[in-house]
């Protein structure tokens, strides 16, 4: 009896303990936007692919230098004849007096060859050789570079993921508000019609704006629930796991920003794409250098030696030594001016890629002018909307007070109420357009 109540104990005990378990899985997990990011870094796919580039690119390092290094090879070889193979010669080559015309029948080797070979050779000058294994390192560094100007796109992604959410919560936490607040207010007003102080008329304004905000709350919780989907996707985060967000606009905005944000010094080092495009212009210039190496000779040397086997049976077969060393040098004479059409293709990309550096020059310069601009203007919106809402606030308090006593009508009161939501939504939009220009200026500014 008292193994069974134990027995049941240790039941229960494991039914809570997967129930605990089962709740806490099913919480979301709360990540703010540093957080996300931070996710992102180590779960995105197109991030997981740009190490992969980086990875062959130091692998493609090690391949081009090993063109340049001894090159060392052994082989074995063995065959056994089971016919000899046979040979005609004349046979006036045997017998003078043979008729013209006539062959004799000659074998020879014998049954077992066995072989034994190395082989080693190493380039000793090659111009192309050197310009392609720096080419190769400064490929290298490009694929570096190139891993980091993605890093930066799933930054600024992850960013405008988590914006579009942390507004619409913050409009589900106002509607949740204005309900309350709507509730309040209908209840008493339904007391005051059961008191004959207002009409029918009064009640059901007050429900058809409760109606309204109810709908519009279930809009924007389904809103909601796209946005964090969009954000997980970015991430590289299960669809199919709960996630929320721990941040909200005003914690964003209250880091402030630098006021030498807003300065007019700034430097192109900073963007990771300007340096990608100077590390492409540097390969163009050693494309030309390659081409260019062409005309140089190249020498090689080679050496070789091996052991040969020979007899009719293994046991009684004689080992025949073979050894050689040499070098070769190739001398470009003429090629048809292969190589010069080479050169000039080569020389205009050189001229494209500089163009290309000079355009996203003052390409990043227009846009970090035009995103400060922005900037301002949506901290003066923010200013002048948030002026508004508390304008609008202190016009509804007012206009609620008069209706309570009797001195207002329904009427007023729905008008100072839409007028109070308009004027939070503006601030609220005032708000997220303020957050997007400061992301916008910190991508412009490589931040």
């Amino acid at each position: 009896m008292m193994c069974h109540t134990l027995g049941r104990r240790v039941v229960l005990g494991l039914f809570c303990l997967v129930g605990i378990e089962a709740g806490l899985s099913s919480q979301p997990q709360l990540m703010s936007l540093k957080q996300a990011i931070e996710y992102a870094l180590a779960h995105n796919y197109k991030l997981a692919r740009a190490r992969m580039d980086v990875q062959d690119a130091r692998y493609q390092v090690i391949e081009t230098r090993a063109i340049g290094l001894p090159q060392l090879s052994g082989g074995l070889d063995y065959k056994y004849y089971i016919e000899l193979p046979t040979s005609l010669v004349p046979a006036k080559f045997f017998d003078p007096a043979a008729p013209e015309g006539t062959f004799a029948e000659l074998q020879f080797g014998t049954k077992h060859n066995f072989t034994f070979n190395g082989q080693l050779s190493t380039l000793i000058f090659d111009g192309s050789y050197l310009v392609g294994l720096q080419a190769a390192r400064k490929y290298a560094v490009l694929a570096a570079q190139q891993y980091v100007v993605a890093q930066e796109e799933v930054r600024n992604a992850v960013r405008e993921a988590y914006l579009p959410a942390l507004i619409v919560r913050r409009n589900v936490a106002i509607a949740d508000k204005n309900i309350a607040t709507l509730q309040q207010l209908l209840q008493e007003t339904r007391a005051m019609y059961a008191e004959g102080f207002v009409e029918r008329l009064d009640v059901d304004r007050l429900e058809l704006s409760l109606a309204q905000l109810m709908s519009q709350r279930a809009h924007l919780v389904r809103q909601l629930e796209t946005a964090l989907n969009f954000l997980k996707f970015q991430m590289g985060y299960p669809l199919d796991q709960p996630l929320d967000i721990a941040d909200d606009i005003e914690t964003l905005l209250a880091e402030g920003m630098p006021e030498a944000w807003l300065s007019k010094t700034f430097d192109l080092q900073q963007r990771p794409d300007y340096q990608v495009l100077q590390t492409n212009l540097a390969l163009n210039e050693l494309n030309v250098r390659r081409y260019q190496a062409g005309y140089l000779p190249s020498l090689a040397a080679f050496g070789s030696y091996q052991q040969q086997l020979q007899g009719n049976k293994l046991s009684d077969g004689a080992w025949f030594p073979v050894a050689v060393v040499g070098a070769q040098l190739n001398v470009p004479i003429f090629d048809g001016l292969s190589k010069w059409a080479k050169i000039q293709r080569a020389k205009l990309d050189v001229l494209q890629a500089r163009s290309q550096l000079d355009e996203l020059a003052q390409a990043i310069q227009l846009e970090v002018a035009n995103a400060r601009t922005n900037y301002l203007n949506a901290r003066d919106r923010v200013t002048t909307s948030h002026a508004n809402m508390e304008l609008a606030e202190r016009i509804y308090d007012t206009t609620r007070i008069k209706y309570r006593e009797g001195v207002g009508s329904s009427l007023e009161l729905t008008q100072a109420e839409q007028s109070l939501y308009q004027a939070q939504q503006a601030y609220t939009q005032a708000l997220y357009d303020m957050l997007v220009a400061k992301m916008a200026l910190m991508k412009a500014l490589g931040k």
